[in-house]
């Protein structure tokens, strides 16, 4: 459980390296994974570069405000991205209507989001969700996400079983450095191997760009409900039960309103929706951020930082990203979340009755299966609730 948070803010005194790194892999991850889904969006609504820069532009500033405001206000690690299964929606709806009609859609998508948060439907539903499935939904989201470092292994196993065993062998002796010691022992192979390429790295800043929003019942149907749904399911639910699983309190309700309201304000530049972060979250949430979990929110705090300085240089800071090879990301990503799988995995096999249905819900959210356009996230809930329920019954 966190300890009580301290008296006063203190960020400089709680940062550790540790945190520091947390919030360097919670960015490299949140970007890398996700940010080519919304050049293929841009690409398949035929936007101009400039409209594009400025949806990366858009969604990150609103990630930095917000991840840094909302740790800051509660002493806690919360994490905030942009909807990534959004984003993959927006690859194949967007090219149906016009960008304004577009924009009009995530507005409605935000004001719905907002409603959520405001009425406290959202906090009541949570509050209904037994302990034990908010923690093996978490550790079926991150499972897919730490197993790819055995995936990486088959391209590069040299890179990937020395970074295994540098973060195995510090770990047993300071845990706090042991995937800062695999992330400078990977960019060393890298460099040595003349993995590192930044010819894509080109410094630049972002120029907003505001277009009128149009509404329209087509896009509200093809667009904004979908993305309503998915970012609720796919985004905030996992990213509170992130927060639960490693034991912050934190209410729903007022984080889920601050991220529809940034929403809201930032459509008109093109950003589709940010939402609480499950992925990222899950590193700044987790030990390997900080021993002391009252000190992890610094964690969160670079990571905002970070997203903020990435917002204002747009998108073609991004090729500071795509500069280190796919297996590397993949790697420290994954070592950075084996913590939180296994406090996920111990926290969801703990009460016996309901580990049947804790054991569904893991596994059809370790699946990745897509239903409707949603997520796995959103089915491993409801089976691992009609599980229990059936199981009561």
């Amino acid at each position: 459980m966190p300890q009580p948070a301290p008296a006063r803010l203190r960020p400089l005194a709680d940062a550790s390296p540790s945190a520091v790194v947390a919030g360097l892999i919670a960015t490299l991850t949140a970007y890398t994974s996700s940010l080519v889904l919304i050049f293929q969006a841009g690409k398949a609504a035929h936007l101009t570069d400039g409209q594009i820069s400025s949806w990366i532009w858009a969604l990150s500033i609103g990630m930095a405000l917000c991840s840094i405001g909302l740790s800051l206000r509660y002493r806690t690690p919360v994490s905030v991205a942009w909807s990534t299964p959004g984003a993959a929606l927006l690859i194949t709806s967007l090219g149906g209507v016009s960008y304004p009609e577009a924009i009009g859609a995530f507005i409605t998508c935000a004001a719905l989001i907002t409603l959520c948060g405001i009425t406290g439907s959202f906090e009541r539903l949570m509050r209904r969700l037994p302990s034990s499935l908010a923690a093996a939904l978490l550790a079926g989201i991150l499972f897919r996400i730490g197993s790819e470092i055995f995936v990486a292994a088959q391209h590069r196993l040299g890179l990937v079983l020395a970074m295994f065993l540098a973060y195995l062998l510090v770990k047993r002796q300071a845990p706090r450095y042991g995937v800062l010691a695999a992330l400078l022992v990977g960019g060393a192979i890298a460099g040595a191997q003349g993995l590192l390429d930044f010819s894509a790295f080109h410094l630049q800043l972002a120029v907003p760009q505001w277009t009128t929003p149009e509404f329209s019942l087509g896009a509200t149907i093809s667009i904004g409900l979908p993305l309503f749904v998915v970012a609720m399911a796919s985004q905030n639910m996992p990213g509170v039960a992130v927060l639960r699983a490693d034991g912050y309190q934190v209410p729903a309700s007022p984080l889920v309103s601050v991220t529809g309201i940034a929403s809201l304000l930032l459509a008109p530049f093109g950003g589709h929706g940010i939402n609480l972060a499950a992925i990222s979250a899950a590193i700044c949430t987790g030990p390997n951020a900080h021993e002391d979990s009252s000190r992890r929110y610094v964690a969160a705090l670079v990571y905002g930082s970070l997203c903020g300085l990435l917002g204002i240089f747009g998108a073609t800071l991004a090729g500071l990203f795509t500069a280190l090879p796919t297996e590397l990301v993949l790697s420290i990503a994954a070592l950075a979340l084996f913590g939180s799988i296994v406090n996920g995995l111990t926290q969801a096999m703990a009460v016996p009755v309901e580990r049947e249905a804790a054991l569904v819900t893991f596994m059809v959210t370790a699946s990745g299966m897509s239903l409707f356009s949603i997520g796995s996230a959103f089915w491993g809930i409801v089976a691992g609730v009609l599980t229990l329920l059936l199981a009561r019954r």
